[in-house]
C-alpha cells in the first residue's frame, strides 16, 4: 500500500510526457547493461570514515562482488564501520530488481555533467527498498549519484567518480553516506572521544551522517570470486 501511494504522489507531482518517459527507461536500461558486464570482482582501496561520534583510521580494503546480491568487504583493522544492511546496497543490486515503475523526475548539474534523474520504484511489496533515485550522466551511461531509502535500514547515498574503469560502470571513488541514528557499533568496539577517555553512555548521534569515502587502487573484474569469501 505505501508504495502504491508513493507512485501515485510521484506522478501527481511529476508531468511526465511519454516520448520523455520513454527516454529515462532507455537510460535506465543503458546504466544497467553496462553495469551488468560484470559478474564479480575483486577490488582493493583504501577506506576512510567520518563518523561523529568515533575516531577510525583509514583503512586498507578488500571488496568482493558477485551476482547478484553478494557484496563483502573486508578491513585490515578487522572491523567494518559501514552499517550492516548498506553493505548490500549497490548499484548492481538496485537496478538488478526485475520489475519497478520508473519515473523520470528531471535534471540537475552534478559538478560540470548534466545529468538525468530517475526515480526507481519496485514492485514487489516485500523488497526492502522502498524507493531509489538515480542520476545519471545520459552522455556515458554512468550512474554518478544514488539515495535509496530501505524499510529496515534507514536511507543511504552514494556519489560516484569515474576513471578507468568506467566502461564496466565501476568507479574509481564512491562517497557513502549514511544515517547515524540507529548506528550500532561492531561488537567489542568503545566510543572513543576528543579527549581520549572512554564513556559508557551513548552520545547523541540523532539527525547525525556517517561518511565513508573508498579509492579503489584496482579491480579484478570477471575471474571468478568463490562463495566461500562472502560466508
Amino acid at each position: 500500500m505505501l508504495r502504491k501511494f508513493i507512485v501515485s504522489l510521484l506522478l501527481m507531482f511529476l508531468s511526465v510526457h511519454v516520448p520523455y518517459a520513454q527516454e529515462i527507461n532507455v537510460l535506465v536500461s543503458k546504466a544497467k547493461a553496462k553495469i551488468g558486464q560484470v559478474n564479480d570482482y575483486e577490488a582493493s582501496g583504501r577506506m576512510k570514515t567520518n563518523v561523529a561520534f568515533l575516531k577510525v583510521p583509514v583503512a586498507n580494503i578488500k571488496i568482493y562482488f558477485k551476482k547478484i546480491n553478494k557484496l563483502k568487504i573486508k578491513s585490515e583493522k578487522g572491523i567494518s564501520f559501514i552499517p550492516k544492511g548498506a553493505v548490500s546496497i549497490n548499484m548492481s543490486n538496485i537496478l538488478g530488481e526485475k520489475n519497478y515503475t520508473i519515473i523520470d523526475a528531471g535534471t540537475e548539474m552534478i559538478g560540470s555533467t548534466a545529468v538525468r534523474i530517475a526515480k526507481l520504484l519496485p514492485v514487489d511489496d516485500n523488497s526492502d527498498v522502498v524507493l531509489s533515485t538515480v542520476y545519471i550522466d545520459p552522455l556515458n551511461n554512468l550512474i554518478r549519484k544514488a539515495k535509496t531509502t530501505t524499510k529496515e535500514n534507514g536511507t543511504f547515498e552514494m556519489e560516484m567518480t569515474y576513471g578507468k574503469f568506467s566502461e564496466y560502470g565501476l568507479p574509481d571513488k564512491i562517497i557513502f553516506s549514511f544515517n547515524t541514528k540507529d548506528y550500532k557499533l561492531p561488537k567489542g568496539v568503545t566510543f572513543d572521544f576528543d579527549d581520549g577517555s572512554e564513556q559508557k553512555k551513548k552520545p547523541e548521534i540523532k539527525n547525525k551522517k556517517g561518511r565513508a569515502e573508498i579509492d579503489f587502487n584496482n579491480y579484478i573484474i570477471n575471474k571468478g570470486v568463490s562463495d566461500e569469501v562472502f560466508k
